[in-house]
């Protein structure tokens, strides 16, 4: 199928205005994906509150995101992201998958720590439930710091034993980057605004990871605005009393 044949659009929720992008790490995920391949497509809104035509006519019940490729509607987000993968290739598309299996189940962990955090509400439990976020970011922190095979040269007399490399898996994006990387930015966003936590600084594996990933444009600009997120987990983040 030519590309100018296959019609791309992607699907996503709206933000708070109807119009903007809004806070969905799947939508985001998938936009990453696609704005890495080099496709031509296009980004839809959809606000959920009106429950537009759209949604009757393309997929009756589901949620954003989804995908239309070529006329064929696409629900599942991981499916989504395969077929991607699978119909996008090289040599015209790039190969998005990570070359070490870890990468993709690195960092996995923090998203279910960071909601267990934040949905408590019973100061008692605050300590406990911030020190397991704090144990799967060190985690995370650990993989990012610790060198990769390609990082590490046999006929070098010294060890490498810290890694420098900007992402997940190396230097270049990959679908592990694109899962992990916008759960990464709301747990930032949230825990600040709601519990003045920060990411601590003595994890320099995450502080340079989350660096370079607000320095690419396939990350940054398809980051919802802040008070989107903040508005997102308003009703949410539980006080603590």
């Amino acid at each position: 199928m030519s590309d100018e044949q296959c019609r791309v659009e992607l699907f996503v929720k709206a933000g708070s205005d109807g119009q903007s992008i809004g806070n969905c790490p799947f939508s985001q995920r998938l936009f990453m994906v696609l704005w890495l391949k080099g496709v031509t497509f296009n980004v839809t809104t959809v606000d959920m509150k009106r429950k537009p035509e759209i949604l009757k006519d393309l997929c009756p019940g589901a949620q954003p995101p989804f995908l239309d490729f070529g006329g064929e509607v696409r629900t599942d987000t991981n499916k989504i992201e395969e077929y991607l993968e699978e119909t996008l290739c090289p040599p015209k598309y790039p190969k998005l998958a990570a070359k070490n299996p870890e990468s993709n189940t690195a960092g996995l962990d923090v998203f279910a720590k960071f909601s267990a955090y934040i949905k408590n509400s019973n100061p008692a439990m605050n300590d406990h439930a911030e020190k397991g976020l704090i144990k799967a970011l060190k985690l995370l922190d650990d993989y990012l710091n610790t060198p990769l095979p390609d990082e590490i040269d046999e006929n070098s007399a010294e060890d490498e034993t810290v890694s420098h490399r900007k992402f997940l898996d190396g230097d270049d994006l990959t679908l592990a980057d694109c899962n992990l990387l916008p759960k990464l930015h709301i747990v930032q966003v949230v825990c600040e605004k709601y519990r003045n936590f920060k990411i601590p600084e003595q994890f320099t594996g995450v502080h340079r990871y989350l660096k370079h990933a607000y320095e690419r444009e396939e990350f940054a600009s398809t980051c919802p605005d802040t008070k989107e997120i903040e508005l997102a987990y308003q009703p949410v983040a539980r006080a603590l009393k």
